[in-house]
């Protein structure tokens, strides 16, 4: 079991709700260390100041930001003391929303809530009546001595809580939109309509894994236990650009004799 990252209280209206929180993720990327390759020692970095050269020791460095003309403004402790600090205890709803309401771009981290002993029955209650209703409370919540949004929703038996990005933190994506000229047929609407139908179903997400990072740890396996490495498979051949609406039906085509390979 993890352990707890933090402890504090939702408030529902008149209802405070102990808690304890609990990363819902964990990252599973293969780390490496740099090393020295004559003799493998770990390569160490040292903080050196690039004005004098000098190694600086941890005491003496201060933050610092630089604007866009150059200029630094050096921020002392006592710059800080008088902003805005946040309560880290309490978890404040502020609004019920639909889950379809937000946008999941808007998400950053996803933790579990726990019920403390004494919060057991309102955790029930929160969780149940956000369910029956359809849905989210909308929280503000500290962590790590800033405040934050976050959407708290139940998922089964457990209350979760998906701290959020501020709404100028979102950068603008229209650049990214195609032309207004261009435009799509009903033949290739029909046929990409098709092709998705075929490829439906519930989502499971246990049938999908990681292919590069096991693959990976095929490497260093075989790497340490001094076996030789199997030979790289051919890399595919480049695909041939043709025309769309013909793409889409072979790709309901092959999506069908899969379907009908696995049904067999």
């Amino acid at each position: 079991m993890p352990r707890s990252i933090w402890k504090g209280a939702v408030s529902f209206g008149l209802v405070t709700i102990p808690v304890k929180v609990y990363g819902a993720t964990e990252e599973k990327d293969i780390s490496f260390r740099q090393v020295h390759r004559a003799d493998q020692g770990r390569i160490r970095y040292k903080r050196v100041c690039e004005a004098c050269g000098e190694e600086v020791p941890f005491a003496e460095i201060v933050k610092g930001y630089e604007a866009a003309d150059g200029r630094l403004a050096i921020l002392e402790p006592e710059d800080f003391a008088d902003l805005p600090a946040a309560d880290g205890k309490a978890v404040e709803v502020v609004q019920f929303v639909d889950v379809d309401e937000i946008d999941p771009t808007y998400f950053a981290r996803t933790y579990f809530l726990e019920a403390e002993k004494v919060g057991t029955k309102p955790y029930v209650l929160l969780r149940e009546a956000l369910a029956e209703t359809g849905k989210a409370a909308v929280v503000k919540v500290a962590l790590r001595s800033r405040e934050t949004l976050a959407l708290i929703r139940p998922v089964g038996e457990v209350l979760r809580m998906h701290t959020m990005l501020w709404p100028d933190e979102l950068r603008d994506g229209g650049f990214a939109a195609p032309a207004d000229e261009v435009k799509v047929n009903d033949a290739e609407v029909g046929m990409a309509r098709a092709f998705i139908e075929q490829l439906s179903g519930d989502w499971d997400p246990a049938a999908f894994t990681d292919g590069y990072r096991e693959a990976l740890e095929k490497v260093i396996e075989a790497k340490l236990d001094g076996v030789e490495l199997p030979a790289s498979p051919e890399a595919p051949k480049e695909a041939q650009v043709v025309d769309l609406v013909a793409a889409l039906r072979a790709s309901v085509e092959a999506a069908k004799a899969r379907r009908a390979e696995a049904a067999s």
